[in-house]
Order: C-alpha cells, then sequence, then structure tokens
C-alpha cells in the first residue's frame, strides 16, 4: 500500500468520512409490497449470511472495491449451498456460472467487483478457499465473480482490484447491518443517472407461508426510467434513458448493469432457487430498468438450508426435505418486494463521488419526496 495515495475503508468508515446521514427507503415511507421486512432489512437477516467490503479510493483516479457474500460461516467448498442464476441480460460477466447451473451448487463466496477485477476477484476467492481448514486436497474450485462497469467515475483499465483485496472482503465478512450506497463493489457505479451502489433489502413470511426469510442485496449500474412504487421519479426529475440531450449532446441510451444476490432459509432446490432468481430480475423492472443491449443484469440465489447442502467428496444418496413448487408463490412475492426496495436503497444511500475520470451527484431527496407525495405514494 503507498501511504499518503492509498485509503482502502471498510464500508461503515467510508461512510462516515463521507458524513452519510442519508435515508433508506421507509425513511421518507417508500414501503413496496406487503410483506414486512426482517429486522434489519437486510440479506443478513438470512441466518447465516455474512457480508464484507472493501471499498478503495486512491488519488483522484480509483473509485472502486469488493463486496463478498458468503452463504454461511463454515466451509463453504465441504459444504456447498443449493444455488442457481438466471439472466435477465448477458452483456456481462459472470464466471463461474456455468457450473453452478450444471450441478445446482455454490462453492464459495460470491464477490461482486468492478469489471475487469473479474479475474482478480477469482484468484482472491480460489486462494482463499484452499487455504481453509479441510481443503488441502482440492484440486478444482469454481469461484462465482460478477461485476457491474465502473468506468464511469474509476480508472478501471488499472489494475487496482487485488486477489489481497479480494480476501479481506471475504476475511472481514460478518452478520448485522450491511453499509449501502457509494461502497464496496458500488463505490464507482452509477444507477438511473445518479450515483448507485450497494443496496440491501428483506422480507420475512407470515408463519401460515412457512416463516421463511428471502433477502437482497443488488450492486446497481444500470439506466432506464426510475420508477419509484409507481411514480415517474425519472421523467419528474428530468434524468432518464432516452431523455433528447441539451445542446446535441450524447443521449444516454439506458446502457448499465445490475448484480442481484438473494438469499433464503426456505428450503428450495436448483430448479425453484432459478425461478426465484428470474422474480429479482423482475422485480428489478419495477423500478424502471430499461434492460438495454449493453446491460449485464444476473441474479444468483441461494438457500442456507442446511438440509440441501452437499457435502464435498459425498459417496452416498442422501434425502433432502424440499419445499413442494405449489409453496413457492409468497417466496416470488417477497423477492418481488425485496429487490424492488434494496435498488431504492442503492440510490437513496448513495454519496455523490467526483474523480478524475467523471462525477456522478446523488439523487436529491428532497425533490424524490416531492414527487412521491405528488402522485400520493408517501404522506
Amino acid at each position: 500500500m503507498r501511504l499518503g495515495l492509498m485509503l482502502v475503508m471498510c464500508a461503515t468508515a467510508l461512510a462516515a468520512a463521507q458524513g452519510d446521514g442519508r435515508p433508506r427507503a421507509r425513511d421518507i415511507g417508500l414501503a413496496p409490497g406487503v410483506f414486512a421486512p426482517g429486522p434489519l432489512n437486510a440479506i443478513t437477516d438470512v441466518d447465516g449470511v455474512r457480508v464484507g467490503q472493501v471499498t478503495l479510493v486512491e488519488g483522484d483516479r480509483v473509485r472502486t472495491g469488493v463486496t463478498a457474500i458468503l452463504p454461511h460461516g463454515g466451509n463453504l467448498f465441504q459444504e456447498k449451498v443449493a444455488g442457481a442464476v438466471f439472466v435477465g441480460n448477458a452483456f456481462g460477466k459472470l464466471a463461474g456460472s456455468t457450473q453452478v447451473g450444471e450441478l445446482g451448487t455454490i462453492e464459495t463466496p460470491i464477490i461482486l467487483t468492478s469489471t475487469l477485477s473479474v479475474a482478480a476477484g477469482i484468484e482472491g476467492a480460489v486462494s482463499w478457499t484452499l487455504a481453509q481448514p479441510g481443503n488441502a486436497e482440492v484440486r478444482s474450485v469454481n469461484a462465482l465473480v460478477g461485476e457491474t462497469n465502473d468506468g464511469g467515475l474509476h480508472d478501471i483499465r488499472g489494475p487496482h482490484v487485488t486477489a489481497a483485496h479480494v480476501r479481506e472482503a471475504i476475511d472481514g465478512a460478518r452478520g448485522g447491518p450491511v453499509t449501502e450506497g457509494s461502497v464496496g463493489a458500488g463505490t464507482g457505479t452509477r444507477a438511473f443517472g445518479w450515483k448507485g451502489g450497494i443496496g440491501t433489502s428483506s422480507r420475512r413470511l407470515d408463519a401460515r407461508y412457512g416463516g421463511y426469510t428471502v433477502g437482497v442485496l443488488v450492486q446497481s449500474n444500470f439506466g432506464g426510467v426510475l420508477t419509484m412504487a409507481g411514480a415517474p421519479v425519472g421523467q419528474a426529475l428530468g434524468r432518464y434513458a432516452y431523455q433528447p440531450p441539451p445542446g446535441g449532446g450524447d443521449e444516454d441510451a439506458g446502457d448499465g448493469s445490475c448484480m442481484i444476490v438473494v438469499a433464503t432459509d426456505a428450503p428450495l432446490d436448483a430448479r425453484d432457487l432459478q425461478r426465484l432468481a428470474a422474480r429479482a430480475i423482475f422485480g428489478m423492472a419495477r423500478t424502471g430498468s430499461s434492460f438495454s443491449n449493453g446491460s449485464g443484469d444476473y441474479a444468483i440465489a441461494f438457500s442456507t438450508a442446511t438440509g440441501l447442502r452437499v457435502r464435498g467428496g459425498a459417496t452416498s444418496a442422501v434425502s433432502r426435505p424440499v419445499l413442494p413448487t405449489d409453496l413457492v408463490s409468497p417466496l416470488f412475492q417477497a423477492v418481488l418486494e425485496a429487490t424492488e426496495e434494496a435498488i431504492y436503497n442503492s440510490l437513496l444511500k448513495a454519496t455523490p463521488v467526483t474523480s478524475a475520470v467523471g462525477t456522478a451527484e446523488a439523487i436529491p431527496i428532497d425533490r424524490v419526496r416531492e414527487v412521491l407525495r405528488r402522485h400520493q405514494v408517501v404522506p
């Protein structure tokens, strides 16, 4: 590390340094859907899930980072979780997705980072996995690493994210509150013409629907016409895709990407987890995404249910309790709501970011409130 040039902060430290007092969606009365959130309204409401973030701010050109999501705190390779991926639009990179699709399991932390740092993400996740006690004989690891392109605010061509940063994010992963906005993999992202970033939300089903929890974390970096609970916020604020550019400048075509990670404690197998992941992409549509040609939109879903874990080297048949498909509809509703709210939180919590590469303003909270009141979304 070059002292005086490199500033590497954990997510909470960066938020404090920027004086982050910005609200989440519910703080302004924006509460999508009918199900209640979990206690933290975060992906970590799903028992055992951990999140770690490393934020890189260097000089006037580096604005990037890493976000790591761990499905449980044990040896992920030896206790693989049921998992699936759904692709909304594949103009992006999600390393490891083909094996997840083939085997229906996830065996490493899920890493989110910058587009040209996917290789570092793989290196970091693999080296961390190989170093875990019990993995001395492991010779193949399928790291799951996704990205969005933060080149509008960050020197994306430079090799700024390293495997060490990835391991730091994994080692620092914890349960509890998740810092949102311009942190981790969301440090240099933009959404709907404003600063985007990391956002999270959760839903807890009533006992009559199984009492399960669904949590979502997003890395928002996409475009379209921002809609909040049906209110045309983007149009009202005069910032949206395909808006006639002032002075004949470049038109905003709504390009960009979104990575969505969905966790649940419901005992879903890979087939129904893929269906759950699809609803997360549908929830993204509720916010006004245009899913443009240049957008890489992926949802990764996993179940923390211990009965569905696959043990490394298992050679005998096992029976696994799986939720019947007739009971999954409430989970679909829950993930729609949580994804929508997580995207709102990623925007509302994001702080402005300026670099020599570009500038992104934070969405103006007072003007958002005004639009929501006008459309009777909030009192």
